[in-house]
C-alpha cells in the first residue's frame, strides 16, 4: 500500500516536524516517531505508518461500543489499527494499542473502498472506529468516514477524546455518534497513569455535546484509582451539566496490563453506587457495563419510569413490534427517548 502522508503537522528547521493531531504536539526529528509510535518523520515529512493496516475487523452489536441510544439492536462493522496516544497502565486492549516499536505494526492491508464492500456484503450500514484509539489512524478514518457517508452509511467513533481542536471539528462533520472514555476527573491521574490531560478531554466533550453528533460517555471504574464517591460525583455532575440526556456507562474493571497484579475487579457495590450517583445528578440514562444484569442495562423512560428497551448483555430483548415502531418514543406514555432511532 502506498505510504500515506499525515495530516495536521508543520515542518520545522533541520528536518524536524511538529505533529498537531493531538495535544501532545510531538516535535519529531528526522527518522523519529511520536508518542503514539505510528507517525514517523521521513526526511522532514510526517507519515502515518499504520494507514490501512487493519489489526481487527469484526461485526459487533452496537451495544458493545457501548452505544445504547444509537440505533439499538443494530450491527456495526468494527475496525482498528495499532497504536494509541495514551499509555494507560490499566489498558484493556494493550495487545493491539500499546506497541514498543514501529517495527511491530502489523495488519491486513485494506483500502477504505474494501471496508465499504465488506460492510455491504455483510448487510451492515454502521462503521465503527474502535478497539484502539482512532485518533492515531485519523487519515484512514476520515477517508473511510467520508466514503461511508457518501454511501448512506453511518460512522461511530469510540475514543479517549484526546484530539486537537482542528481535527476534531473536521471529523465531527462525518461521525454520527461518539462514545468518549472519561477515565477520571483528576488531573494527576490523567498525567501520571493515563498519559494525557483532563482539560482537553473535557473541552472536547463539550464540543461534541454541542454538535449534531450523538454522544455517550463511558467511565471504567477502577478500585483505588477513580472509584471514590467524590470523583464519581464530579464526573456525573460534569456530564449532567453538559446534557442530562447523555447516557453514562459505568463499567466493571478487570485487572490488566501494568496493573494486572496490583489491582482488583470492581465490585457490584461500587458500580451500583456509581449508578445511584448518576441518577442523583439528574442523568436520565445511566447504565452499568461489563456485567450481565437486565436491571442496569434497560433503557427507562425519564417521564413515566417504564422500561422501553430491555437488554441481556449486548442483546436487545424481543418486544412487540420492532425498533422502527418505537420511533424513538416510549411505548407507554409516548415521551421522546433521546438518541438516534
Amino acid at each position: 500500500m502506498k505510504r500515506r502522508e499525515a495530516m495536521y503537522y508543520i515542518e520545522l528547521s533541520e528536518k524536524r516536524v511538529k505533529c498537531e493531531l493531538c495535544p501532545h504536539n510531538c516535535v519529531i526529528p528526522d527518522s523519529g516517531v511520536g508518542i503514539c509510535k505510528v507517525r514517523r518523520n521521513i526526511d522532514g515529512k510526517l507519515y502515518s505508518l499504520n494507514y490501512g493496516k487493519i489489526i481487527s475487523l469484526m461485526i459487533d452489536p452496537i451495544e458493545k461500543k457501548p452505544l445504547y441510544h444509537f440505533y439499538p439492536g443494530s450491527k456495526t462493522l468494527s475496525l482498528a489499527m495499532q497504536g494509541c496516544n495514551f499509555k494507560c497502565q490499566f489498558c484493556q486492549n494493550c495487545s493491539i494499542s500499546q506497541i514498543n516499536s514501529p517495527n511491530d505494526i502489523t495488519g491486513e492491508e485494506l483500502l477504505p473502498e474494501d471496508i465499504i464492500k465488506i460492510a455491504k456484503a455483510k448487510n451492515v450500514d454502521i462503521i465503527s472506529y474502535t478497539y484502539t484509539e482512532p485518533t492515531i489512524f485519523y487519515e484512514y478514518m476520515l477517508e473511510l468516514a467520508m466514503l461511508a457517508k457518501s454511501e448512506g452509511m453511518k460512522n461511530v467513533m469510540v475514543t479517549n477524546g484526546f484530539m486537537s481542536e482542528k481535527p476534531l471539528k473536521e471529523i465531527l462533520k462525518f461521525i454520527d455518534a461518539f462514545n468518549v472514555d472519561l477515565k477520571s476527573f483528576r488531573h494527576p491521574t490523567y498525567e501520571n497513569v493515563i498519559g494525557g490531560r483532563l482539560d482537553t478531554v473535557l473541552e472536547n466533550l463539550e464540543t461534541i455535546s454541542k454538535s449534531n453528533s450523538w454522544l455517550e460517555v463511558t467511565t471504567l471504574v477502577i478500585p483505588s484509582l477513580n472509584d471514590s464517591k467524590e470523583e464519581l460525583e464530579d464526573i456525573a455532575n460534569f456530564i449532567s451539566n453538559l446534557d442530562k440526556d447523555i447516557p453514562w456507562h459505568v463499567s466493571k474493571y478487570y485487572p490488566h496490563h501494568k496493573m494486572k497484579n496490583n489491582s482488583t475487579d470492581t465490585n457490584l457495590e461500587t458500580l451500583t453506587m456509581a449508578y445511584g450517583i448518576g441518577v442523583k445528578a439528574g442523568l436520565n440514562n445511566v447504565y452499568i457495563g461489563n456485567i450481565v444484569d437486565e436491571k442496569f442495562s434497560t433503557t427507562i423512560c425519564a417521564s413515566c419510569k417504564k422500561p422501553v428497551i430491555e437488554r441481556v448483555g449486548f442483546s436487545v430483548k424481543p418486544f412487540e413490534g420492532d425498533m422502527d415502531s418505537l420511533k424513538g418514543k416510549c411505548s407507554s406514555c409516548g415521551s421522546k427517548i433521546p438518541g438516534k432511532f
